[in-house]
């Protein structure tokens, strides 16, 4: 009997959200007979050590020093443009350093769990640009690269040199597939594969009153909530505008932000909070942080809002509010282009926009038979389209094109 083939998965992204649980999905439900699975994440705590009751898995710290945060600040900062050629000098300081604390020491570990575990494929579960380490440490050992992308790479023009490296891309969506397709990366060398998500595990009947409960949302309000971590380009500086604009119309409402902030965001969460206090909001805008019961969540909400200001890959709270048959509000562009229907399985709203955000909800608000239509469609072409099965019998299908050339 042939040994299962080893496959070495690595996660570096920004915080525990749609890739790392799209990828713990694709992990628990690989076909041990054929594959052994380890998983590397550059992120430790509760929610990733917890990656160990379904494969083996280590955490190799990616950040020693916050460059990021530096680099943001040196952004932000005026000084170096006292002097020509001062801030390229600094930018580049900060690079350097960024390689020598953080890439390094991770290049350097993975390096020898790769070379101890001896996987047949190495693959990166973000484009890579956030796993350079793991990608040339499976270039140098000869061992096949597969990189998941998830997000648009219209901004790595500099760095498309990466792109050749690995031996085949799973972009998220056909959108992704063709952002790629620009960077060089010829059609035999990606496969896009939608999510998967472990349908079967989302209860339909999951208590949602109990989510409100235990966040003090009131019993009888009509909750609106935006899904996502807290970051940015999550789009939750235009859920709060839109919500400003909705409140007179909607008196009985309230807003909710569901999800956690990454380490590098907590100033980000700050300035939510304090637009909280606005009048118009006070009383109205609620922060449940990081939660773990999503299908409560979901339940707990009248309408779930994704809304993105830069194109998402392909968002995972879409594909599980459409499964937990929730009324949902997405921007039109990136990944919710191909997932959303508009006015069939879910509204769409022109991206940025939050007047067009606010009609949005307010139509669904208004017409309880347009939000149980629309739930109901979602969650037909959910089941049909986003099922975990699907998703890891067509990734195995690329593992085992590689290995055949290899």
């Amino acid at each position: 009997m042939t040994a299962p083939k080893r496959i070495l998965y690595v996660e570096n992204g920004v915080g525990y959200g749609g890739a790392i649980i799209c990828l713990r999905h694709l992990v628990r439900n690989l076909d041990r007979g054929e594959y052994q699975p380890m998983v590397v994440t550059g992120f430790g705590g509760a929610l990733y050590r917890d990656i160990a009751s379904e494969a083996r898995w280590r955490h190799i710290r990616d950040r020693r020093v916050d460059t990021v945060d530096l680099k943001r600040r040196l952004d932000r900062s005026r000084w170096p443009d006292a002097v020509p050629g001062m801030r390229w000098i600094a930018n580049q300081l900060v690079s350097r350093l960024d390689d020598v604390a953080n890439f390094l020491p991770f290049f350097l570990s993975f390096l020898w769990t790769a070379i101890r575990f001896r996987p047949c494929i190495i693959h990166v579960n973000n484009e890579p640009l956030c796993n350079r380490a793991a990608v040339v440490a499976g270039k140098l050992l000869g061992i096949p690269v597969v990189a998941h992308v998830r997000g648009d790479q219209q901004g790595s023009r500099s760095m498309a040199w990466l792109f050749r490296l690995p031996d085949h891309f799973i972009p998220v969506s056909r959108w992704i597939s063709e952002s790629i397709g620009r960077l060089g990366v010829p059609p035999d060398k990606r496969t896009y594969i939608y999510d998967g998500i472990e349908l079967q595990n989302l209860d339909l009947h999951a208590d949602g009153s109990g989510f409100r409960r235990q966040h003090r949302i009131p019993e009888d309000a009509f909750v609106v909530g935006l899904v996502g971590l807290l970051m940015p380009w999550k789009g939750q500086r235009l859920f709060v505008d839109a919500a400003r604009r909705l409140i007179s119309h909607m008196p009985e409402a309230v807003f909710a932000l569901v999800g956690g902030t990454p380490e590098e965001c907590t100033a980000y969460e700050q300035e939510l909070r304090e637009l909280a206090l606005h009048p118009d909001l006070k009383g109205s805008l609620f922060f449940t942080g990081h939660v773990k019961d999503m299908p409560a969540a979901y339940n707990g909400l009248d309408v779930v809002v994704s809304a993105s200001v830069s194109p998402e890959p392909l968002g995972t709270m879409i594909i599980e509010s459409m499964a937990m048959a929730r009324p949902l509000v997405a921007p039109a562009h990136g990944g919710a282009l191909e997932m959303v229907e508009n006015g069939a399985t879910g509204l769409l709203f022109e991206p940025g926009n939050a007047v067009s955000l606010a009609d949005a909800i307010l139509a669904l608000y208004r017409d309880p038979n347009l939000r149980s239509r629309l739930g109901t469609a979602a969650r037909a072409h959910a089941l049909k389209t986003f099922s975990v099965e699907d998703h890891v019998r067509q990734v195995e299908q690329v593992y085992r094109a590689i290995l055949s050339t290899h």
